[in-house]
């Protein structure tokens, strides 16, 4: 394998698929990245065994050939190499060595076998549909900062995305919830997604996913089965293994005679509740909401800090009401809002509360209270 390609683009491709690989491996061939030349073009892959990254950039060169590098020194130094510069890639494949030169800098890399670097196994994948990247960008930042991180409920451990009906209206939703908030997202149902399984993308992939899609402006080919997805744009491809386990009926958790509604202006209460939670310990970070027709007064208290308060005139009519929430998770609902007011929709003090941006329908927030 013989071949230059253009730092700028070896780095945006090694970039996206290094991401991927662990920094500690118990299995060798997991810490490299497979180099595939070709026909000029060259194809870089990674995989942790449950999710895969391929990309395909162009490359000037006459020989093809296969190797496999170690992903994250391959990473550091291409980028540290002078803009602008062209790198090339020799490999025999024989002596196990891939030599990088650039100007008067020249590397050597030890290499593993290629027949070591593991193939999912990608099967059938029925469920095939596209997303504007767009669309996806909006599913994915509105939904995934609701993952759960705790490892029993592994099955909350990534977004829900399947195919459900609103109003009679079909669309994919994407749902995520750790139990104390809950985000529900959705875009009009793309063709060829109908009967689709509901499936629950894992939080690594959806990260990587993220990253993949940034800039990107076209569509998204998604295809799914019951335990794989794959999305696919441009010269890369993702693909993953899904959490085998079933997400709980989330519809449960929405209630539905809340009757006390608030509209407030959505940077005044993001930014009042950002003062207040200052004071509130670290643990709890508790901020209480007391709610009258003179309007809505927030605080917070802390035993070691002292105490908070600041007054909001807002219109209120649904009676008085205190109601205690995590300062850090209401923050993260709001900063998902777009729109110039939130709506809080009420019980009581002890119920869960429906947040939502008035200029967007497409996205609903759960927010269970504490107790301050």
């Amino acid at each position: 394998m013989k071949i230059i390609i253009e730092k700028a683009a070896f780095l945006k491709a090694l970039a996206h698929v290094q991401s991927v690989v662990e920094r500690r491996n118990t299995i060798p061939i997991l810490a490299n990245v497979k180099l595939t030349a070709e026909s000029g073009k060259l194809t870089l892959d990674a995989t942790d065994m449950d999710l895969e990254v391929s990309e395909t950039t162009a490359a000037a060169g006459d020989g093809g050939g296969q190797t496999t590098a170690p992903a994250h020194t391959l990473y550091e130094i291409v980028r540290k190499l002078p803009e602008g510069a062209q790198v090339e890639l020799e490999s025999d494949g024989a002596d196990g060595q891939l030599t990088l030169k650039s100007g008067r800098s020249r590397f050597t890399l030890a290499c593993l076998p290629t027949d070591d670097f593991p193939v999912m196994a990608s099967g059938s994948m029925p469920h095939q549909f596209t997303l504007s990247a767009a669309d996806l960008r909006g599913l994915v930042d509105r939904s995934r900062f609701a993952i759960s991180t705790e490892e029993t409920r592994y099955y909350l451990n990534g977004i829900y995305l399947h195919a459900a009906e609103d109003g009679g209206v079909n669309v994919l939703r994407a749902v995520a919830t750790d139990g104390h908030r809950l985000a529900s997202v959705q875009v009009p149902l793309p063709s060829g997604a109908e009967g689709m399984p509901g499936v629950i993308v894992p939080r690594k992939t959806v990260s990587e996913l993220r990253k993949l899609i940034d800039e990107e402006a076209g569509d998204i080919a998604i295809s799914l089965s019951e335990t794989k997805i794959r999305f696919a744009f441009g010269g890369a491809v993702l693909t993953s293994k899904l959490i085998d386990g079933t997400f709980p009926d989330y519809q449960r958790v929405i209630p539905e005679g809340n009757d006390k509604n608030l509209e407030v202006p959505r940077k005044q209460i993001q930014d009042a509740v950002d003062r207040v939670s200052a004071i509130s310990t670290e643990k709890s970070r508790a901020v209480k909401m007391a709610l009258s027709s003179g309007g809505l007064v927030l605080s917070a208290s802390s035993a070691e800090n002292g105490t908070a308060i600041e007054e909001l005139e807002v219109p209120y009519e649904g009676g008085d009401l205190e109601i205690g929430f995590n300062s850090r998770y209401l923050l993260d609902i709001i900063q998902q809002m777009e729109g110039d007011t939130a709506r809080f929709t009420m019980a009581d003090g002890a119920s869960p509360t429906i947040v939502r941006d008035t200029s967007d329908a497409s996205a609903l927030y759960v927010l269970m209270p504490m107790r301050v």
